[in-house]
C-alpha cells in the first residue's frame, strides 16, 4: 500500500492550481495525498480539474498561507494555521508519512525542524538534490538551508547524502566529493580546507571536486555549504535551459535544419526529459525526524506529481531509517 503524502496545496508560485493537479497525477497511481489549505478554494480546483482522485485525496483545513517573501522561522511562529504548518504537522502527528511544499524553503525548513525535530546527533539540516550527469545521477548537499555554514556540518551532509545515493538511488558504494577550487587538498576557504580534514578518511571520500566535475559525474555525491550549492543549482539548471534553447533555434535557422530538428525531435526530447528539474521533482531535507520533499517554487503539476512520487519513494526505501541508523551517536541527556 502506496503511504500517505501531505502536500501543501497553497504552496508554491502557481498554487492552487498545480499542486491540486499533481495531487491528482500522484492519486492516479495510487498514492493518497492530504491537501491542506483553504479548503472552498481546494475543493472549487478539484472540481474544475475533474476530480477523479476518490478517497486518496482529503483535504484538511488550513487558512493561512506563507508567502515567498516572508522570513521563514518568523512566518512559521506567526501563522501556525498556514498551509505549510498544517502539512508539517499532519506528520508530526502521524497522518502522513511525509510531507512535500513548493513554498517558502526557509519556512519549510523552521516548521520541520519546529515540529519533526532533529535527528540525534544531527547539527543542522541539509537539503539534498539530485542532479544529472553524464555518468547517472549526482546527489547535492546542501543548496539552500544553511548559507552560513561551519566546518562541522559537512560531514554530516557528506552521510546522509551517501545514504541517500544508496538507499533511494541505488548506487552501491557512493563516492563523495567536496565542492572547491581545486583538486588539490590545500585548495579552497578557510571552510572547504577545514571540512577536508574532518572528512578526510570517511566511508567514500576521494577529494575535492570542481564545478566542473559536477556534470562529468566523476563522484556520485558532491558536498558543499548551502550558498554555493545553491548557486551551482541554479547555474546548472540555468545552464541546461540555455543549451536546448539554443540547439532549437539552430535547428529553426534554415529549412535544412527544420529537416533534421524533425528527425532529432525523439531524442532530443528524451534528452531534455533528462535534464528537466521537473522530473525529479523536488529536493530532500535531510536531517529531520520525518521525510520531507521541497519542490521548485515554480513547479507544474507534473514536477509537484513528481515531488509526492519521490516522497513516497524515500518512505518506501525506508531512507529515514537509513539516514538515523547512520547518524546515531550518543546524545547527553
Amino acid at each position: 500500500m502506496s503511504p500517505t503524502v501531505a502536500l501543501d496545496g497553497m504552496g508554491g508560485d502557481r498554487a492552487p492550481a498545480e499542486p491540486v493537479r499533481g495531487a491528482l497525477e500522484a492519486a492516479e497511481a495510487g498514492v493518497h495525498v492530504i491537501l491542506t489549505g483553504d479548503s472552498q478554494a481546494l475543493r472549487r480546483e478539484l472540481d474544475a480539474q475533474g476530480h477523479g482522485g476518490g478517497k486518496l485525496i482529503e483535504i484538511v483545513e488550513a487558512p493561512d498561507v506563507i508567502k515567498s517573501d516572508e522570513e521563514g522561522a518568523r512566518a512559521v511562529r506567526a501563522k501556525p494555521a498556514s498551509s505549510l504548518v498544517v502539512a508539517c504537522r499532519l506528520l508530526a502527528e502521524g497522518r502522513a508519512r511525509a510531507v512535500v511544499s513548493a513554498g517558502n524553503t526557509g519556512a519549510m525548513m523552521a516548521a520541520a525542524t519546529l515540529h519533526l525535530r532533529r535527528i540525534p546527533g544531527v547539527i543542522r539540516p541539509g537539503i539534498a538534490v539530485v542532479v544529472p550527469s553524464a555518468r547517472g545521477p549526482v546527489t547535492l548537499i546542501d543548496v539552500g538551508a544553511n548559507a552560513d555554514t561551519r566546518p562541522e556540518y559537512l560531514p554530516q551532509f557528506a552521510l546522509m547524502g551517501r545514504i541517500m545515493a544508496a538507499d533511494v538511488l541505488g548506487i552501491p558504494e557512493p563516492r563523495v566529493g567536496l565542492l572547491s577550487i581545486g583538486e588539490e587538498a590545500g585548495k579552497g576557504s578557510e571552510l572547504v580546507q577545514a571540512a577536508f580534514a574532518a572528512m578526510d578518511g570517511t566511508p567514500g571520500f576521494v577529494g575535492n571536486v570542481e564545478g566542473r566535475d559536477i556534470p562529468k559525474g566523476l563522484v556520485d555525491v558532491v558536498v558543499t555549504d548551502g550558498f554555493t550549492g545553491n548557486v551551482a543549482l541554479k547555474l546548472y539548471e540555468g545552464a541546461g535551459e540555455m543549451l536546448f534553447s539554443e540547439i532549437r533555434g539552430t535547428f529553426e535557422r534554415s529549412l535544412r535544419g527544420r529537416a533534421a530538428g524533425l528527425l532529432a525531435r525523439p531524442l532530443l526530447r528524451e534528452l531534455r526529459h533528462r535534464f528537466n528539474e521537473e522530473t525529479t521533482g523536488g529536493a530532500f531535507l535531510l536531517g529531520v525526524r520525518g521525510l520531507v520533499v521541497i519542490a521548485h517554487g515554480n513547479s507544474n503539476g507534473r514536477g509537484i506529481a513528481n515531488a509526492i512520487r519521490l516522497a513516497a519513494r524515500g518512505v518506501g526505501e525506508g531512507m529515514l531509517e537509513a539516514v538515523e541508523a547512520g547518524l546515531a551517536v550518543p546524545v547527553d541527556a
